[in-house]
């Protein structure tokens, strides 16, 4: 199963959440005249994308895609990114998420991020190709990374089949994963913040979560489209590695 990622991420701590909305009250909506050979599926994401205040916010402040704008609004809300600190971005591409952490911890920090996609490299991070799901990708990270890490995101999300209880087996599986990571590498304070599907997590992850951080919470933030079912998970408040097997 290759760890994929849809959507991308970027920014700075601005008032963007609020300017994309602010925006999109004020646009047009724009109609997309049918072309020949183009399915009615592509035709709508196609007009969804000219009409979204998201998108358009994200190529005016240079984001590498309207995702950016769930980890601002994640982070203006729960404060888990801040200066000097070392950061992986599991599933990076095309970056948006990594601009986002690279702004917020400055400088001072240390950014990773990682994906099965190839993508262009984020100025003040390192950007990695590769799948994480592959053996030796844990090593290549801490090694980058060179310490322990403070924050942990995953956008991470299995290519989809249509079969609503097999993706959220899939897009579970990778939480699994990404959360096993985390536990090797977070600081005792740490934060996990992951992707998943509406209505939560299963409750075996849900309990691990629970064992290792002091605060568990789930959030869709505005930028996230009311029709997906993705939610994330933010894991806050890590306990240290002895929780893992207690």
């Amino acid at each position: 199963m290759s760890a994929t990622k849809s959507g991308g991420k970027g920014g700075t701590k601005s008032k963007s959440g609020g300017g994309a909305k602010g925006s999109g009250s004020r646009m047009l909506v724009e109609r997309v005249k049918t072309a020949r050979g183009r399915k009615p599926s592509s035709t709508r994401w196609l007009q969804r994308q000219l009409n979204d205040p998201y998108v358009h916010e994200a190529r005016k402040l240079g984001y590498r895609s309207r995702a950016a704008f769930k980890l601002i609004e994640l982070d203006d809300r729960f404060h888990f990114l801040k200066s000097g600190q070392r950061v992986v971005d599991l599933g990076a591409a095309p970056g948006g998420w990594t601009q986002v952490a690279v702004a917020r911890v400055g400088a001072k920090g240390c950014v990773v991020g990682m994906d099965i996609l190839e993508y262009d490299p984020i100025p003040g991070a390192i950007s990695m190709l590769g799948d994480f799901l592959a053996d030796d990708s844990p090593d290549r990270l801490k090694e980058a990374l060179g310490g322990p890490a403070d924050v942990v995101v995953s956008d991470m999300a299995a290519p989809t089949t249509g079969h609503p209880p097999t993706d959220h087996l899939r897009i579970i599986g990778l939480v699994e994963v990404a959360l096993h990571f985390a536990l090797e590498v977070l600081v005792p304070g740490g934060t996990f913040v992951a992707k998943v599907f509406q209505g939560g997590t299963e409750r075996g992850l849900l309990d691990q979560l629970k064992r290792n951080f002091a605060t568990v919470r789930h959030a869709k933030p505005p930028a996230s489209r009311k029709e997906s079912a993705e939610t994330y998970v933010i894991a806050s408040g890590f306990k240290g590695r002895e929780q893992e097997s207690s």
